[in-house]
């Protein structure tokens, strides 16, 4: 792959609001909160989660990667739509993972399922093994280095002509985007900070092409679904 430049919004971004991604940090925020994250989940992102869902291309028989499982409410919804095929998951919180991988395997105990503690910055996959990548709410955790190293890595496991679904938390509402910035400044390891306008821009730099981009609602709480093949 060709040398890539830092998109100009991304660069604009790092220098308005400096943000520096701490792994340790965010993981052991997410190993704290993995038997309560289920919640937020339920108030703020199942909606956004079946909208990626209807748009990510999964059919049965897939191989498929969720880059940040979290408590693994999407990948269960995976599982649900690819149950004879195979079904991987990663997080850079153990707790996190583990949580993911027990309640599938309860809940879903004949599908095919892998959640392990993994950086997504540094994939253990082979070059095109899935045919779609899935990541909800990760990219605003991390610094503008880390995206371009992860997303470098969500192209890289993908097959020529696959799909890359991502949700990011929206940015079109302006009440919203100052709270967010505010209790995000109290919180950067677990809530990080607003990067959804850039993201379109990464993914072009990458040579991914745009499908699907819809807005989507859960009461006060705005996301974006971005869906590119590769």
């Amino acid at each position: 792959m060709a040398t890539l430049n830092v998109p100009p919004t991304l660069s604009d971004l790092s220098e308005k609001n400096p943000f520096r991604f701490l792994p340790r940090n965010t993981r052991r925020v997410y190993d704290v909160l993995a038997e309560v994250y289920p919640l937020s989940t339920m108030l703020f992102h199942s909606d956004a989660h079946k909208v990626a869902l209807s748009l990510a291309g999964v059919t049965d028989g897939m191989k498929v990667l969720e880059v940040a499982t979290g408590s693994g409410e999407m990948f269960r919804r995976l599982l649900r739509r690819n149950p004879n095929g195979l079904t991987c998951g990663i997080d850079i919180s153990p707790n996190m993972a583990a949580r993911t991988q027990r309640v599938a395997r309860r809940l879903l105990p004949d599908a095919v399922a892998h959640c392990q503690a993994v950086d997504a910055r540094n994939m253990p996959f082979k070059d095109g093994a899935f045919d779609a990548v899935v990541c909800c709410y990760l990219l605003e955790l991390l610094g503008e280095a880390d995206i371009l190293q992860t997303m470098s890595e969500m192209r890289r496991v993908l097959r020529p002509n696959g799909k890359l679904a991502l949700v990011l938390i929206g940015q079109q509402l302006p009440a919203f985007n100052t709270w967010y910035k505010f209790i995000g400044s109290l919180a950067p390891a677990f809530l990080g900070r607003q990067v959804e306008s850039s993201i379109p821009e990464v993914m072009d730099s990458y040579d991914f092409r745009l499908e699907h981009d819809q807005q989507v609602r859960q009461g006060c709480y705005p996301s974006r679904v971005v869906v590119a093949r590769r």
